[in-house]
């Protein structure tokens, strides 16, 4: 295998595919990138067992086809800085050959690993298919994951949930995430061909390196699933994932239906009042005690190191119209659902200590379930 490509068109395919290599594992052929060049095309793939990750990049030349492995973390330090220009010549004459790569007056060899050890992840059927545009997925994503779990030992909470359902009587496709402190549940109109799909837990580091991929491209997205695999394709990025195998909780139960104690809040006046009391504590578990009276707003908390803190807003910012309330939240969790709102937060309590419903003024179709601490 020989061949001949500009870096810039080099570093950004193995930007995408090395960052799923494992760092650390036991299998060194999974440390590898997969190189295959012919017919002026080249394809990158890499794999840690549980997704693989495959780019076609066309305008190679190409002087003699064929496949080998190369380390990907090594290769992607040497290609990233090579300078801005460079023709970068990858040369391997087979077998147990080292890989050579010339760049300018820049050259060097790495070692490579049987073609033939480089394990498959991307066969099997997928029989569901339908298309979401960029922009529709990102809101999915950026809306749920900050809500997947990060406890192992519930596994089947570590992604986010991805199924097809009702909402008001419209078929909708519903993202849904959660750590058991709260809850994130998003959904976009059901695209044509998801009517009949399984529900699936994507992985998180699956979602991950989906939204980083999802974030260089306007064009729509192409998804391929089966009860075990999902696929995405995004441009010339093929990024196939195996799916958790566990059942995902009936998360509508803890969605409370009653809760009649409303607060419309300004988003940033919120935000900001929320950053400044929680600063009195470096505890990350501290909570952010909400006081609240007629259109009245009172945030507090308090520190046995720093003693207190606490910030007013008023009906400038605050619309509240029922009886006295006082609940309180973990300042991290605050600001973790209201970096998802635009403008105007909408809370909903029933009182106290119950579950409370946080959603965005102008976007019902993203819900919020947060649980209140004791203070």
């Amino acid at each position: 295998m020989k061949f001949t490509v500009e870096r810039a068109i080099l570093i950004k395919a193995l930007a995408h595919v090395q960052s799923v290599v494992e760092r650390r594992n036991t299998i060194p052929i999974l440390a590898n990138v997969l190189l295959s060049a012919e017919d002026g095309l080249l394809r990158l793939t890499a794999t840690d067992m549980e997704i693989a990750v495959v780019e076609e990049v066309p305008g190679v030349q190409v002087a003699r086809p064929g496949r080998t492995t190369a380390p990907a973390a090594t290769l992607y330090e040497i290609v990233r800085k090579l300078p801005e220009g460079a023709k970068v010549e990858l040369d391997h004459a087979g077998g147990d050959a080292a890989l050579k790569l010339r760049a300018g007056r820049f050259n060097t060899d790495l070692s490579v690993l049987p073609v033939e050890d480089f394990p498959s992840m991307t066969e099997g059927k997928l029989p569901h298919q339908f298309a979401l545009s960029a922009g529709q997925l990102r809101e999915l994503v950026d809306r749920t994951r900050f809500a997947i779990s990060t406890e192992e030992t519930r596994y089947y909470l570590n992604g986010i949930y991805l199924h097809a359902t009702e909402s008001e009587g419209s078929p909708v496709l519903r993202a849904v995430a959660t750590d058991g402190h709260r809850l994130a549940r998003v959904e976009e109109p059901l695209p044509d061909g998801a009517a009949g799909i399984p529900g699936v837990i994507i992985p998180r580091k699956t979602v991950n390196e989906l939204r980083k991929l999802a974030e260089e491209t306007q064009d729509e997205i192409t998804i391929r699933l089966s009860d075990t695999k999902i696929r995405f394709d995004i441009g010339a990025v093929q990024l196939t994932s195996k799916l958790i195998d566990g059942t995902f909780p009936e998360y509508d139960r803890v969605i409370p239906r009653g809760n009649d104690k409303v607060l419309r809040v300004q988003k940033s006046a919120f935000a900001e009042a929320v950053g400044r009391v929680a600063a009195i504590s470096s505890e990350r578990s501290r909570p952010v005690k909400l006081s609240l009276d007629r259109n009245h707003l009172l945030l507090s908390a308090s520190s046995a190191e720093q003693g207190q803190a606490q910030e007013e807003l008023d009906g400038e910012v605050v619309n509240y119209d029922s009886s006295p309330l006082e609940i309180g939240f973990q300042a991290r969790y605050l600001n973790d659902i209201t970096d998802q709102i635009a403008d105007m937060v909408e809370f909903r309590f029933a009182d106290g200590s119950a579950p409370t419903v946080v959603t965005d003024a102008a976007k019902p179709e993203a819900l919020y379930v947060l649980m209140p601490m004791r203070v």
